[in-house]
């Protein structure tokens, strides 16, 4: 998960954000976060290790059922899938989504994209226009039904993750399949600041009772 916009990183630091850095392959996830960034990249190139970190794998899904704020692009999105399949072989993933993911040889969704928020979600406002893009050879092969498990934008441009939709949901994760630039959509940047905010203030009340 090494695809990330360096304006994103460093408008989340403007707005007041400390960026811990960890490794899915080697380390667990580290305490105290107050939300979790995961951007795209190539998982299934090192799926037999993301597999066999299921300490990590088990801290996100805890933090995610706990409603730590999540937003996960492209490769980030095959991570909180359920299961992978890559040359073969099924591998099993973090499972916050019910989805299958596999792979082609030729990329699926290539190139600018259009989304309008359609549905309630944690991070962006219905209406709100975000314009991105997208880059991937993963698909959705199966996405089982389960409730508070919904798509938020629709397509005007792109292909998405099925039926001219994108962006999963549960609580307060949203993985997608476009990547946003933090110079054309700020909105992204004060959902994760804001959602992060109340999730620490949530924590510390908690601690304190």
């Amino acid at each position: 998960f090494q695809f990330y916009y360096p304006e994103n990183i460093d408008y989340l630091k403007k707005a007041g954000a400390e960026i811990i850095e960890f490794s899915s392959l080697k380390n667990d996830l580290p305490i105290s976060l107050d939300a979790l960034y995961i951007g795209g990249g190539f998982p299934e190139t090192h799926a037999h290790l993301l597999t066999r970190n299921e300490k990590l794998k088990s801290s996100i899904k805890k933090a995610a059922l706990e409603g730590m704020p999540i937003y996960a692009e492209c490769g980030g999105l095959m991570y909180l899938s359920e299961r992978l399949l890559w040359k073969g072989k099924e591998y099993p993933l973090i499972g916050v989504f019910p989805a299958l993911i596999g792979v082609n040889k030729k990329p699926v969704g290539h190139g600018y994209t259009i989304l309008e928020v359609e549905t309630p979600n944690p991070f962006f406002k219905i209406g709100q226009i975000l314009r991105g893009h997208e880059f991937h050879y993963s698909h959705i092969i199966e996405l089982k039904d389960r409730e508070n498990i919904y798509l938020t934008f629709k397509m005007k441009k792109g292909e998405g993750i099925k039926n001219s939709m994108d962006g999963l949901c549960f609580k307060n994760v949203l993985a997608t399949y476009t990547h946003l630039h933090a110079l054309s959509s700020k909105e992204w940047v004060e959902g994760i600041i804001n959602l992060a905010k109340v999730y620490k203030n949530i924590r510390v009340s908690e601690k304190s009772m």
